[in-house]
């Protein structure tokens, strides 16, 4: 990659949103960072021609609007879902039609279909055979997790029963010391957690460490000095927690290994075509 300051881009930018000569009639229309959560703006595409016209300095409903009304041609502007864009097009440009991009339709839908996975993760992690925890198994960092994850159930069971004894959220919230906000996603089933060890740095490792254990080599720090010199950068400890884990479950049931895929994961995996999955 070539080294370059954020100024130079927006100078290359702007040299090449010149004033078109041709006349607008499709665009684009949306917001960038000047800086995140500080300052944004906006910038317009030209559709047919796949170039950027221009760059406004903010996101403000009236800037647009004002850009808008010098180009009367534009018959079409994609935007994504929010009001102001829209709101700037109405009334600058009446008779334009307005249409979603398919970035925004694509991430709105990718959105509410795993906002569906993880509301049904429960049931999935039961399916799957991990809805039981050995808390033995876990690391002490998995340990401290686990700990959360059994305080936020025993919350939202609470919440839950006052809510299905007719308790009306606010004084749920004045019983339970909860913010309103998290009183109102646990009703509304939009916090279903579901324990899941956090991703280990072993994770790419996992294969490797499994055809060495299975051939008898258990030394944790043996594994970590082979494991080192194939370019691994994480600790000793890390490698010594998974063979401690890995002896215990070869003492109970080594099924107990099993992880559950995250939400995302399994979001995923639903949406690849079958004839692309690995086994």
């Amino acid at each position: 990659m070539v080294p370059v300051s954020n100024d130079t881009l927006l100078r290359v930018v702007r040299r090449r949103a010149a004033t078109p000569v041709e006349t607008l009639g499709v665009i684009g229309i949306d917001d960038f960072a000047w800086r995140r959560n500080h300052r944004y703006g906006t910038i317009v595409c030209d559709l047919e021609r796949r170039r950027t016209v221009i760059l406004l300095p903010d996101r403000e409903s009236a800037t647009s609007e004002a850009w808008l009304r010098h180009h009367p041609s534009i018959s079409i502007v994609a935007r994504d879902r929010g009001g102001g864009y829209g709101e700037a097009v109405r009334k600058a440009l009446p008779q334009a039609t307005q249409a979603a991009d398919r970035w925004h339709l694509v991430e709105n839908a990718s959105r509410a279909f795993l906002d569906a996975v993880r509301k049904s993760m429960r049931q999935i992690r039961s399916v799957i055979g991990t809805a039981v925890v050995n808390p033995d198994l876990l690391s002490a960092a998995e340990r401290l997790q686990y700990e959360g994850y059994l305080y936020r159930e025993e919350a939202n069971t609470a919440v839950l029963t006052l809510w299905k004894e007719g308790m009306p959220i606010k004084q749920i919230v004045k019983r339970t010391g909860h913010a309103r906000q998290t009183v109102r996603r646990i009703v509304r089933g939009e916090r279903n957690d579901v324990f899941r060890p956090r991703q280990s740095s072993l994770e790419a490792e996992l294969p490797w460490l499994d055809a060495h254990w299975d051939a008898g080599k258990r030394n944790a720090s043996a594994l970590w000095r082979a494991m080192r010199e194939r370019g691994y950068r994480g600790s000793l400890r890390v490698v010594s927690e998974w063979a401690t884990r890995r002896r215990r479950a070869e003492k109970t049931d080594a099924s107990s290994l099993a992880r559950v895929p995250s939400a995302r994961t399994i979001a995923r995996l639903m949406t690849i075509g079958r004839d692309h999955l690995t086994k």
